[in-house]
């Protein structure tokens, strides 16, 4: 199968550009930046990425770019433009004044394959300190803004290609079109990865894998394991035996809910409450970090116990998606994410593991759901922390604090289901790029709050009390917090500038029907500095 390599020297967007290239229809892999695989014929082109690193610093990345230049095309992309420049016997400088944000091409060249499809003054997105002021020889300029002279640079001799924007992120408007220019028409992508051919392979493979073997694999509500769930189902039916540990700290009425949505997909599902067991646990404990600690542990002795009762079972199946298996890189070059799993499982049981969706970003997960024709709702869910509403709570976990956040988070989130506007440009290209399905009419999309945003969740306040006025009586009770941001990949989050109206409403519904909360407030923070939960 065709690839692209994309080699990662620390950008928090290249994530993004792995998603940009799948959404061409085409398969990618990013690495390390010193993990390059040699000699693989299915490798069709390269990708170097941005850093948080000036090609001038001692513990900046490097790479041997003998390794690919003049071999197979290659891209680089600001610091993956800076590095190929200053390597190859261009000149790197501080830039006067940093280079972040929209700029327009002044100038392009319009024969450049690159730039193919490109309009007059495109607009494009700028973030960097270095700026290019010499390009190798045997080089040329092929696009400039009003402020950086080299804004894109290509050989004469070679198939190398170098942009000191961000064709990945949104605000450039066509960086797309640049993307899929490069991606098949230089690297000549057969364009053969899709949800559907997704579908049709893994099931091949599954089936291969397993064969009549027993699989258990442990259910959360949300996409990732649903939808691994669904794919293993259609491989290997009965032999897939699913658990639902619910903890007491679900969405309300979530564990009936989503139990029915399993049985209605034809799943082999355990649904087992144990929520009085974390209750007792959990009672007292105020400390964040202790209740994550309990509940994980909590977590892994219910699914154990369960487990231990299917005789038989040779395979843990997980929800692991591609996200969760990259190594991040931060400044220091140390990995600060890295390949997690359910864990704690007892040695004896001697289960080896199967996660299907390992190659898949967050929005082809969606898109393989509704390739397989699940339902809507259990596609679009928003991300909800393992925890679960333990994480919400400030203070210590109790059943009543519990159900009067469950009850503000309910109509909080019904809210946003239910709330439409109607989107154009480039916030209408985020959506659909999401996956998000709706039609395009004179080029606006209408779309619910819910599926604008990337999570959503309400935050009790527990530890504070707020005085109030209900009728003619004085009340002193808990403030709750709404949160909703916007994100690619939650390394990276806004908060979500949600209408007036609509908060509002949402304030005023919950006060007047939710005892013991008398006052809403809404999280206008950003990540960073501030984490999308609060715990």
């Amino acid at each position: 199968m065709q690839k692209i390599i994309i080699l990662d020297f620390g950008s928090q967007t290249t994530q993004l550009i792995g998603r940009r290239v799948r959404e061409l229809d085409t398969f990618c892999e990013i690495m390390p930046y010193n993990k390059f695989p040699k000699d693989d014929p299915s490798v069709i082109g390269v990708i170097l990425s941005g850093s948080p690193y000036s090609v001038h610093d001692p513990e900046a990345f490097k790479v041997d770019l003998g390794q690919f230049i003049g071999k197979i095309p290659v891209l680089g992309i600001c610091y993956g433009a800076q590095f190929i420049s200053h390597t190859l016997g261009g000149k790197v400088e501080k830039a006067d004044s940093r280079e972040y944000g929209r700029a327009n091409l002044v100038h392009y060249d319009t024969e450049n394959v690159l730039f193919k499809g490109f309009s007059a003054n495109s607009q494009v997105w700028m973030s960097h300190g270095d700026t290019i002021t010499a390009i190798p020889e045997g080089f040329k300029c092929i696009a400039s803004t009003d402020s950086v002279k080299y804004a894109a640079y290509a050989s004469e001799q070679q198939p190398v290609w170098a942009v000191q924007f961000h064709p990945e992120v949104f605000h450039t408007l066509q960086g797309t079109q640049l993307l899929r220019n490069f991606v098949v028409d230089i690297c000549g992508s057969k364009q053969d990865w899709s949800a559907d051919s997704f579908v049709e392979t893994t099931v091949a493979e599954l089936k291969a894998q397993l064969g009549d073997d027993k699989v258990i694999l442990g259910l959360s509500g949300g996409v990732d394991s649903s939808v691994a769930a669904v794919l293993l189902n259609k491989a290997i039916g009965k032999n897939l035996t699913c658990i639902f540990v619910d903890h007491g700290m679900l969405r309300k009425n979530e564990f009936r809910d989503v139990m029915h949505d399993y049985e209605c997909l034809g799943l082999n599902v355990i649904g087992v409450d144990a929520s009085e067991k974390f209750f007792a646990d959990l009672a007292g404990v105020s400390d964040p970090e202790e209740k994550r600690k309990i509940i994980g542990r909590d977590f892994v002795e219910v699914f154990n116990a369960e487990a231990k009762k299917q005789t038989g079972a040779k395979w843990l199946a997980q929800g692991t998606i591609y996200p969760d298996r990259i190594e991040s890189l931060n400044i220091t070059g140390k990995v600060i994410k890295s390949h997690h799993n359910v864990g704690g499982l007892p040695k004896e049981m001697n289960l080896r593991l199967c996660e299907p969706l390992k190659w898949l970003f967050k929005d082809e997960v969606r898109r393989v759901g509704r390739s397989m024709g699940m339902p809507e709702h259990l596609i679009t869910r928003h991300p909800f922390p393992g925890p679960g509403l333990a994480v919400r709570i400030l203070g210590d976990i109790t059943p009543e604090k519990v159900r009067i956040l469950q009850d503000a988070d309910d109509i909080y989130i019904r809210g946003l289901r239910e709330y439409k506007t109607k989107l154009s440009g480039e916030e209408a290209r985020r959506v659909l790029a999401a996956g998000v399905p709706a039609d395009m009419q004179n080029g606006e999309i209408e779309v619910s709050l819910y599926d604008q945003i990337w999570q959503a969740g309400t935050v009790l306040l527990s530890t504070v009390r707020s005085v109030g006025v209900m009728g003619d009586e004085r009340t002193y009770e808990h403030p709750v917090a709404l949160r909703a941001v916007t994100s690619t990949d939650a390394m990276t989050a806004d908060w979500a500038h949600l209408p007036f109206d609509f908060m509002a409403k949402v304030s005023n519904e919950i006060i007047n029907k939710v005892k013991g909360v008398n006052r809403v407030c809404y999280d206008i923070s950003s990540k960073p500095p501030s984490t999308i939960e609060w715990e």
